[in-house]
């Protein structure tokens, strides 16, 4: 697995990183972190750079920064379980879908197997 990092002074350049990873297509996944709410026009750019470059882009947002031209909303929350001897059992809920359907998932890094253990919650 190969991972560059980028360390820009300010989220203007953070987004100009990821517009052009997103569309130059070399890269898998962009996974970018923001300060500041996105205005459309922003959001907007880096989806289309995304759909050029056929790239996925992941941008960790504090809640109440959300962005409208995302297709997808996520909240990650933390679960505690007796059960578990560490701390990644989270619980992942699409909260926003123009495409799709909403759901809820619990997670857990599978240590052994080096990949995500996912499961649908327990039906009330």
């Amino acid at each position: 697995m190969r991972v560059l990092l980028a360390h820009p002074a300010n989220q203007t350049d953070a987004l100009a990183v990821a517009e052009e990873a997103l569309k130059d297509g070399a890269v898998a996944l962009v996974v970018l972190e923001i300060t500041r709410p996105l205005d459309l026009r922003e959001g907007r750019r880096l989806q289309l750079a995304a759909g050029t470059g056929g790239t996925i882009g992941l941008c960790l947002i504090p809640e109440g920064m959300g962005s409208n031209a995302a297709e997808t909303r996520w909240r990650a929350t933390p679960v505690f379980d007796p059960k578990h001897e560490d701390s990644t059992l989270m619980r992942w809920e699409i909260i926003k879908n123009k495409m799709g359907t909403f759901g809820a998932w619990n997670v857990c890094w599978n240590a052994q197997a080096h990949r995500l253990d996912l499961v649908s919650p327990a039906g009330e």
